[in-house]
């Protein structure tokens, strides 16, 4: 053990993204090195795992080398230059398989880069291979498939890692990549973040570009209906989360015709000058006490450390009301991307339309004083596999057996009016399980949502290594 915990201290697999990068700028370590170690690092870990799905082996040492000739010629270099990582399966990665984990797709090459991974690409980094995904994209709480199999979690691989995400995650956390990019409709960035102990970032609605996020076969038609879907960073530090939001993030085709984009300035970059909001717990979505602890701890050391809490519930939020809206929007995507299924009567879809820009003029009235919000991501930790059918499934928690549909209460008050939204450790429970908190920014501001983490980081503690 103390071997283990000595080569976890020494290997630079588990430093964040841009310390990598920085180290290849200044020539203390090599790209080819790093790509190396982490093609040997997938190879040890990833059968416990499974969360690597494919590799493109020779070619991402062959870019690794002509990163460090770049390097070596004093090119200019990109914010994430010679720095190898993984991305989630959905996304389109020419000349590899895109499967969204459907057993259909499973001989379908991708001919070209979805727009993250070209802009990724010209930032310096290096695609190595793809992540596991639940089927569909379909599973928020497990990643499994009929063609890839089941991931585990690298704090107790008897558990799941969060989907759809689960993969980007659990690489993530257990230093097979240095970076990820994840999807979120119903917190498939946050919750496995928080379930891997890692930071993971929903960005503001329609910030990133989805082009090339999509399943195999025609593209769907252009349609308004992705205004709760998003794709953002997975890191092991909120620093990650910027820089690979600031290289992703902007419009494009027409729309960078007239109009480019950069990332604010943070509101405040000192926890004594933040005002921050707060809600711990609610009857309909209940958290568990070894949730509670950590998260009660977290605001107590806010406090502690200067800044100003507010406990409550923005004035115009009713939580259960739009969290039944939230629900109503995301059965409305699924029927516009499944021509055929029955499409909800329009009176309701206005209805509940109505609330969701109500939430969203609510919380942008909240955040005129309030800089961001924290809750929690889950009412959960990590929870065992479970393969029944997804009605059928419970989580168990030492208050009782909870609807496994619950886990979406928390994250859907940041998709429903397409509010930015960091996951970022807090501790671990008594029996060593990671757990996350949500923080929800103001619309458009990312980086404060962001800049909050990092300095939470500072009092609360940040990621660390799984005893895998």
């Amino acid at each position: 053990m103390q071997t283990e915990a000595k080569w976890m201290h020494e290997t630079p697999l588990f430093r964040s993204a841009t310390d990598a990068a920085q180290a290849v700028r200044r020539k203390e370590r090599s790209s080819r090195e790093l790509t190396e170690l982490l093609l040997a690092r997938i190879e040890a870990v990833n059968p416990a795992l499974n969360a690597v799905v494919e590799l493109r082996r020779e070619a991402t040492l062959h870019e690794a080398a002509a990163a460090d000739e770049a390097t070596a010629r004093g090119d200019a270099a990109g914010p994430l230059h010679g720095v190898p990582m993984t991305i989630k399966d959905s996304f389109n990665v020419a000349e590899l398989h895109t499967t969204w984990g459907n057993p259909a797709f499973k001989d379908f090459v991708a001919d070209s880069d979805a727009t993250v991974v070209r802009r990724l690409r010209q930032a310096g980094a290096i695609i190595v291979g793809k992540t596991n995904v639940a089927f569909m994209l379909g599973d928020f709480g497990q990643t499994a498939n009929e063609l890839y199999g089941v991931t585990n979690n690298p704090w107790d691989t008897s558990r799941t890692p969060g989907g759809s995400s689960g993969g980007t995650a659990a690489a993530l956390s257990a230093g097979m990549t240095f970076l990820e990019y994840g999807s979120d409709l119903v917190g498939s960035i946050r919750i496995p973040a928080s379930f891997c102990g890692v930071y993971g970032l929903k960005p503001s609605t329609g910030l990133v570009p989805l082009s090339g996020f999509q399943p195999p076969g025609r593209p769907s038609p252009p349609s308004d209906m992705m205004y709760m879907s998003a794709v953002g960073p997975l890191g092991r530090t909120p620093r990650d989360l910027r820089a690979a939001l600031s290289v992703t993030g902007g419009p494009e085709n027409q729309a960078a015709k007239a109009y480019s984009w950069t990332l604010s300035s943070p509101r405040h970059t000192r926890l004594k000058d933040s005002h921050v909001g707060v809600v711990l717990d609610h009857e309909h979505a209940p958290v568990s006490s070894e949730v509670t602890a950590l998260l009660s701890n977290a605001v107590d050391a806010l406090a502690r450390a200067g800044a100003t809490v507010v406990e409550g519930w923005p004035d115009g939020v009713d939580p259960v009301q739009q969290y039944e809206s939230f629900g109503f929007h995301v059965q409305s995507f699924f029927a516009f991307q499944q021509p055929g299924e029955d499409v909800t009567k329009f009176s309701e879809f206005v209805d509940h339309e109505n609330r969701r820009m109500a939430a969203r003029a609510a919380w942008n009235r909240y955040f005129n004083d309030i800089d961001v919000f924290l809750c929690p991501v889950n009412f959960t930790p990590p929870f065992p596999h479970d393969a029944r059918p997804f009605e059928q499934r419970t989580i168990t928690t030492p208050e009782g057996e909870r609807p496994y549909n619950d886990q979406a209460f928390w994250v859907s008050h940041a998709s429903l009016p397409g509010l930015p939204a960091v996951a970022a450790p807090i501790g671990r429970t008594p029996g060593g399980l990671p757990v996350g908190a949500q923080i929800v920014g103001p619309l458009y501001e990312d980086n404060t949502a962001i800049t909050f983490a990092e300095l939470f980081g500072d009092v609360i503690g940040g990621y660390e290594p799984p005893p895998l």
